[in-house]
């Protein structure tokens, strides 16, 4: 059994005439060091189908689990907390605080849980050495560049060491040197994990082992990587 069990998600949101159907059917399956990119047209339904599979949004039909968990079985409460733990998350837009250092908004996963243990923090730098901000760990995110602010914010998705992380256009807004360089820093990270990227990118959808297209609301994956 996979440790991601995507079945015959269907999602629609309402309109003036008809429901709009973004996702028809998606199912995908995907286990611990399985690594998939996600490529398609903007507005076909990518980006819904990661807050899916992240528990931002609910399905309109089918099922998600993540090792043998059903996140929309789950109280809000509970809900919340899961996600905290099981998904990190990264989107184009770094989200980082602005009155917060490198580490702070690395840190920020752990809050949710109440006091910053010693572990988180040593967690923290660890992952902000990893990533190469060790000289700016004390840093706010305007005096950063645009590339350092998003290794910044792959360290913070992986705090929580969660079995997948979900990343959405990650270097969209990144020069292709930053690019590359994020991109490789998110697999070697993450090599353990699985991990889900949604990208415009061919460069990166190059670098990930398994690449799915994202037409007509369905997702369309190649028997072998092209």
């Amino acid at each position: 059994m996979a440790d991601l069990e995507v079945d015959k998600v269907e999602k629609e949101f309402p309109s003036r005439a008809e429901p709009l159907k973004v996702l028809r059917g998606v199912s995908l399956r995907l286990s611990a060091g399985e690594n998939l990119a996600v490529v398609g047209p903007s507005g076909s339904g990518k980006s819904t189908l990661l807050h899916i599979i992240g528990a931002l949004d609910s399905p309109t039909a089918g099922t998600v689990s993540l090792n043998g968990q059903n996140p929309f079985s789950l109280p809000e409460q509970q809900l919340a907390r899961w996600r905290n733990d099981n998904i990190g998350f990264i989107f184009q837009d770094h989200h980082l605080l602005p009155q917060l250092s490198v580490v702070e908004n690395v840190l920020l996963p752990a809050v949710a849980h109440g006091a910053v243990s010693g572990a988180d923090r040593d967690r923290a730098e660890e992952l902000v050495d990893a990533v190469g901000l060790g000289s700016r760990r004390d840093h706010r995110p305007a005096e950063l560049s645009g590339g350092e602010r998003q290794r910044a914010a792959v360290a913070r998705a992986l705090l929580r060491k969660p079995p997948l992380v979900l990343a959405d256009e990650p270097t969209g807004s990144l020069d292709e040197e930053n690019a590359a360089a994020v991109a490789r820093l998110l697999l070697k990270l993450q090599a353990d994990g699985m991990l889900i990227v949604v990208t415009h990118s061919g460069e990166l959808a190059g670098m990930l082992g398994r690449r799915a297209t994202f037409s007509g609301g369905t997702l369309h994956e190649p028997t072998e990587k092209a």
